[in-house]
């Protein structure tokens, strides 16, 4: 067999191999994380490999407090997805579709949050919500996200809206569909990819979210707090478990949806 020349077969695949890596380069932590949940540490850390154990899956509620701030992080992360997907849904079909005074102001604003460092932000609601009297708790750390994750649910759904075209309106309206039958029969299953997309976008971000968390929480514990606290005293393997889970989760996720937008584009061309 002839021998492949290196270089020029590293040049060819360049763009691949650069992907590959970086690729594994993100990836890696996970599967750090994923082995040593199957981890029985010695002491307090799980820093150092000693023996394969399935105890902490078995028992992930085993830790004190582990459960409840997992099950906090994800109800404000529900929360907090609905209402910034609604009002961000809403604002990009406002800024893309009409015009009106102070639209550029607005466009502006909108990407403030994104622009701004997170520990700027915190301290500015944690001075709001001095300032009003609020007591800080599960509705501050509730109010801080919707608005942290805002700006991405709009950037997201205004890219989508920017891209449709709005002759397939023109069509229904042509055919004697109704303004609420051309939304819901047209409008919104176009703009479904990228409603979806900042929906999900914003939920990673509100559950993952520590920095504004931690500014505006007073005595609540998140998920991220829990296990930023844990960190000072040794970290339990029930954390590992449980990041684990959230990633098969998303991975599980973004296969299946990609699985069903490669259906409906051949379903589409056969058609």
């Amino acid at each position: 067999m002839r021998a492949i020349p290196l270089i020029p077969w590293i040049r060819k695949h360049l763009v691949v191999i650069a992907g590959v890596v970086t690729l594994g380069y993100m990836v890696l932590p996970n599967i750090v994380v994923m082995v040593f949940s199957f981890n029985k540490p010695v002491g307090r850390f799980n820093y150092s490999w000693q023996h394969f154990s399935l105890d902490a899956w078995k028992q992930p509620c085993d830790v004190a407090g582990l459960c409840g701030s997992l099950t906090l992080s994800l109800q404000i992360a529900a929360y907090a997805t609905i209402v910034a997907t609604v009002l961000g849904t809403m604002i990009a079909f406002a800024l893309v579709r009409y015009r009106f005074r102070a639209r550029g102001s607005v466009n502006s604003l909108i990407f403030l949050p994104m622009a701004m460092p997170e520990v700027v932000m915190a301290a500015s609601l944690l001075t709001l919500f001095l300032n009003l009297g609020a007591q800080l708790g599960f509705w501050t750390i509730l109010i801080a996200h919707i608005m942290f994750c805002l700006s991405f649910v709009v950037t997201a759904v205004k890219a989508r809206v920017m891209s449709m075209d709005p002759r397939l309106e023109e069509a229904a309206r042509d055919l004697y569909a109704g303004p609420a039958q051309t939304f819901l029969r047209v409008t919104f299953p176009i703009a479904l990819p990228g409603i979806a997309a900042g929906a999900l976008l914003a939920f990673a971000l509100s559950f993952d979210d520590f920095i504004i968390t931690n500014f505006n929480a007073g005595s609540t514990v998140t998920f991220p707090m829990f296990v930023w606290g844990s960190a000072q005293r040794g970290t339990p393997v029930q954390i590992n478990v449980i990041g684990t889970a959230m990633f098969i989760i998303a991975v599980v996720m973004v296969v299946a949806g990609q699985i069903v937008s490669n259906r409906r584009k051949k379903t589409a061309a056969t058609a």
